[in-house]
């Protein structure tokens, strides 16, 4: 599956998830940033840190380990600031659009409020 953005696909070719699995996957995320994230912070181009519930660390490990796994390029890290829990989520410069469209799933599970 390549990348549209406009179509909300943010699943690029480089991604070994079957393709029967890229929807369920897709769900899960969605359902998270619904549940879970309350806000978000833009660092740079190739960074997204997500503001979690307190309660979404165990979730929000387990996609990441699992998202890790079928695109190698995203980077998951997980820390606690004096704003509460961060998911740090990391990609090379070549996977940019990337970040960009799952920051757009991201904005859109949330009514578009971020």
């Amino acid at each position: 599956m390549t990348i549209s953005p406009a179509h909300g696909d943010w699943v690029p070719d480089a991604c070994t998830l079957p393709t029967v699995e890229q929807p369920i996957r897709v769900a899960e995320f969605d359902r998270f940033f619904a549940d879970s994230v309350h806000g978000t912070t833009r660092h740079a181009p190739t960074r997204l840190d997500l503001h979690l519930a307190a309660d979404a660390e165990a979730v929000g490990r387990d996609l990441a380990s699992r998202e890790s796994s079928c695109c190698s390029f995203f980077t998951f890290d997980f820390d606690t600031t004096y704003a509460g829990l961060v998911m740090q989520i990391g990609v090379p410069a070549a996977y940019v659009e990337v970040l960009d469209a799952f920051a757009a799933r991201v904005q859109a599970a949330n009514g578009g409020q971020q």
